[in-house]
């Protein structure tokens, strides 16, 4: 008997296919997922109708006002998003060894560094990366973590340790604390100062789901204080100094910040720490197994030199 060879001539499902579905599976409103893919909304509509007939299941339920997954549509979605992750991998490892440092990356920075090392990164970028087209995105911590994860983005610049698996960090340096005050306050222009006088400060801190905030309050948890010192907050460093400036009370800036910030008034005295100062740490962050990791880990180095100048302790890879 001869066993035919049906199951070999079996339609596949295209990539645009997938896309289409995956797209429709995140926003479930096929005019967004046509947005967000750049697909007009009849195509779409037609590459997720031709999807369900190749695979011979219902992936959607179609009602006049929303779309639903149907419980084929909930499984395969977690695939089709799998599948176009993989090829994007594919794609991308293929880029990184026929050139580095050419093609698209991706860097989200977190506001609290953008202003103030952007201006180093974009000069190191373009004198010696040329080819490569730089993206940035600000957003705060999480949103930059879930894009990275997402594979929204490529590389993050931003405050660590994270503690996330699969997330490499690559260390770049270290940077102080300085206590900015409005004038006439008895800390202002001191340096040597204990972290204890902060047990006493009215401390104007960012908004809730910014890093630095919470670094703020762990150096106060630090210096023995118990309660949580925030009566005004701010959606920027910008913010927070004039805030500062017009006397509701002191706030911490990393010390790359302070020139930028610290100048926008005359009305601001700064005062320094005694050793060991509270500090942050700033890093690159990579997916773990990121194809282009070599290409990462020699912008890491090479953007540790070009920080030097900077007010900051520059670390060693191995820090």
């Amino acid at each position: 008997m001869t066993v035919g060879n049906a199951g070999a001539r079996r339609r596949q499902p295209s990539l645009a296919q997938l896309r289409a579905f995956a797209a429709v599976a995140e926003h479930l409103h096929f005019r967004d997922a046509a947005a967000a893919i750049g697909m007009s909304q009849p195509a779409l509509s037609g590459s997720v109708s031709a999807l369900e007939e190749v695979l011979g299941v219902t992936l959607l339920e179609r009602t006049t006002r929303k779309v639903l997954l149907s419980p084929a549509g909930e499984r395969l979605a977690v695939r089709a998003k799998a599948v176009l992750d993989e090829v994007g991998a594919l794609l991308e490892e293929a880029e990184a060894v026929r050139a580095p440092f050419t093609g698209v990356l991706r860097l989200g920075v977190i506001p609290t560094v953008a202003p103030y090392l952007l201006p180093t990164v974009l000069h190191l970028v373009h004198d010696r990366y040329p080819h490569l087209d730089l993206q940035v995105h600000e957003e705060q911590t999480a949103t930059l973590v879930d894009g990275l994860h997402s594979g929204r983005l490529d590389l993050l610049l931003l405050a660590v340790p994270l503690g996330v698996p699969g997330v490499v960090e690559l260390p770049l340096y270290d940077e102080d604390f300085v206590l900015v005050t409005p004038p006439g306050h008895r800390l202002g222009g001191r340096e040597g100062i204990p972290r204890e006088a902060l047990k006493e400060l009215t401390l104007l801190l960012l908004d809730e789901g910014h890093c630095l905030r919470d670094q703020a309050l762990d150096i106060c948890r630090e210096a023995g204080r118990e309660d949580a010192p925030v009566t005004t907050t701010a959606a920027g460093l910008s913010t927070l100094v004039q805030l500062v400036a017009g006397g509701l009370g002191c706030t911490l800036l990393p010390r790359t910040a302070l020139t930028l910030e610290a100048g926008r008034s005359s009305r601001l005295l700064t005062a320094s720490f005694a050793g060991p100062a509270p500090s942050r740490r700033v890093a690159l962050a990579m997916r773990t197994g990121a194809a282009r990791s070599a290409e990462y880990e020699e912008l890491a180095t090479a953007l540790r030199g070009a920080l030097r100048p900077l007010p900051v302790r520059v670390l060693s890879a191995e820090a």
